[in-house]
């Protein structure tokens, strides 16, 4: 039976035109300046793409030499309409924008199903954008890639550790942290905060406060993850809303960052 959950948040966080959306994300996946990392995991925002779209096709532009090994993507973003408790699958085979259908893993479901804190919630994915803004920068880079979206709510950064452990797989599997950093704060003071922040992911310190990162859940177990297998992690950007389109009075912080193995590879 097809179960499609179709899109929340198109016409508001990005175009709901096929053709503009397509555009969009090339046009800014063309302007990022993309690393010679081979990430294993991302970190990357989820606000408007006029806000945060730059930041996070920095990240995503970062994919690209390794696009056709990537089969399997594990994406994890804070619930911000439903509370949860834990970590919520989809009951949908399918995640839809506008830009097509994406599959669903179910065979990564079943192997997390037993898990004492992952649930089934649709409601929990219905109107969640966290996870569906990264869903087109997804599809515009990998060629072909199934998905297991989880909305993380009240869970311990050891509960989404066994979760990703569990999932962890090799290079066919990419995860991918949704998150926004400090919210509404004036320009100078947001700086300041989600350096502070940033300089804690990349020194693997958790908790990463929710004052601090909306999806700080998920982003304190990977990194509960990175140091079980040993990544780490690079900053690729960090801008706030003041950078990008909006007022320097209160900004929304956004940081790109890439997990990987000690190894580089030439671009």
């Amino acid at each position: 039976m097809l179960n499609v959950r179709t899109p929340a948040v198109a016409g508001m966080f990005y175009p709901a035109d096929t053709q503009r959306l397509a555009q969009g994300v090339r046009q800014l996946l063309a302007e990022a300046q993309p690393h010679n990392l081979r990430p294993k995991a991302l970190i990357v925002p989820h606000a408007g793409y006029i806000y945060s779209g730059a930041i996070a096709a920095t990240a995503y532009a970062t994919l690209r030499l390794f696009a056709a090994q990537i089969r399997r993507v594990i994406l994890l973003g804070p619930t911000h309409c439903v509370a949860v408790h834990g970590l919520a699958l989809s009951s949908a085979n399918f995640f839809e924008t506008p830009l097509g259908k994406v599959k669903l893993d179910s065979a990564a479901a079943q192997a997390i199903a037993h898990l004492p804190q992952v649930i089934v919630s649709a409601e929990a994915h219905a109107q969640e954008h966290s996870l569906e803004v990264q869903l087109p920068f997804l599809q515009s880079v990998l060629p072909e890639f199934t998905l297991l979206p989880l909305a993380v709510g009240m869970a311990s950064a050891d509960e989404v550790a066994e979760v990703l452990d569990t999932l962890w797989g090799g290079e066919e599997t990419l995860i991918v942290i949704s998150s926004d950093l400090s919210h509404y704060l004036p320009y100078e003071i947001a700086r300041r905060v989600d350096h502070e922040t940033v300089q804690s992911i990349l020194q693997l310190r958790q908790p990463i406060s929710h004052d601090h990162a909306c999806g700080g859940t998920p982003i304190s177990g990977l990194i509960v993850a990175a140091q079980m297998h040993h990544l780490v992690p690079h900053l690729l950007d960090l801008r706030n809303s003041g950078d990008t389109a909006g007022s320097r009075d209160q900004v929304v912080g956004y940081a790109a960052l890439a997990f990987t193995g000690e190894t580089r590879y030439a671009s």
